[in-house]
C-alpha cells in the first residue's frame, strides 16, 4: 500500500492546472487563482484520507472560499486610487473575458458554476449559501451584463 502523500501528489501534478483555471475563471486575476487553488490544497491534504471524490471536495471548497473572500471584501473601504507599483495580468483573454471580469464576484461566482461547472440552481445555490431565487436572479443580471450588441457579432463574423 503506498502513502496518501503519494495518491495526493499525483492527484495534484494531474489536476492542478485545471484548478488552477478554475480559480482563475473565479477569481479573474492568475495571483488570486494561485493563491486560492494553494490554499484548497492545504485544506484537502490535511482530509486527503476522508475525502471520496478529491477533485468535486476542490472545486467546492474553491468556490465556497471565493465567496468567503469577496464577503470580506465588500466589507472594505474601497478607493478609486491605486498603490504606487501596481500590477496588472498581462494575458488577456478577449472582449467577453473583460465583461466577466467586470461583474460582481457574486454574479461571476453564479456565471461560473452554472456554465463553466454545469451545475444546477439548487447545487450553485447550496455551494454560495444562497437562494435558488438569488441564484436565478444573480444569473440573469448577469447575462443582462453581458449582453453582445449586433453589430458587434457582426464585426466578429467579418473577421
Amino acid at each position: 500500500m503506498r502513502p496518501l502523500f503519494v495518491e495526493f501528489e499525483e492527484f495534484v501534478r494531474a489536476r492542478g492546472s485545471a484548478l488552477l483555471r478554475y480559480g482563475y475563471v473565479l477569481t479573474g486575476t492568475s495571483h488570486d487563482a494561485a493563491d486560492l487553488v494553494q490554499e484548497i490544497l492545504l485544506k484537502l491534504a490535511d482530509r486527503w484520507d476522508k475525502v471520496d471524490s478529491p477533485e468535486a471536495y476542490a472545486r467546492t471548497a474553491m468556490a465556497r472560499q471565493h465567496v468567503s473572500w469577496w464577503r470580506r471584501r465588500r466589507r472594505e473601504d474601497l478607493t478609486e486610487d491605486l498603490p504606487e507599483g501596481s500590477h496588472h495580468d498581462s494575458h488577456s483573454f478577449g472582449e467577453l473575458w473583460n465583461e466577466l471580469r467586470a461583474l460582481p464576484p457574486k454574479q461571476r461566482a453564479v456565471v461560473v458554476l452554472r456554465y463553466y461547472e454545469d451545475l444546477s440552481d439548487k447545487e450553485i445555490a447550496d455551494i454560495l449559501g444562497i437562494s435558488r431565487g438569488t441564484v436565478r436572479s444573480q444569473a440573469a443580471r448577469a447575462l443582462e451584463k453581458l449582453r453582445v450588441s449586433p453589430g458587434v457579432l457582426e464585426k466578429g463574423r467579418a473577421s
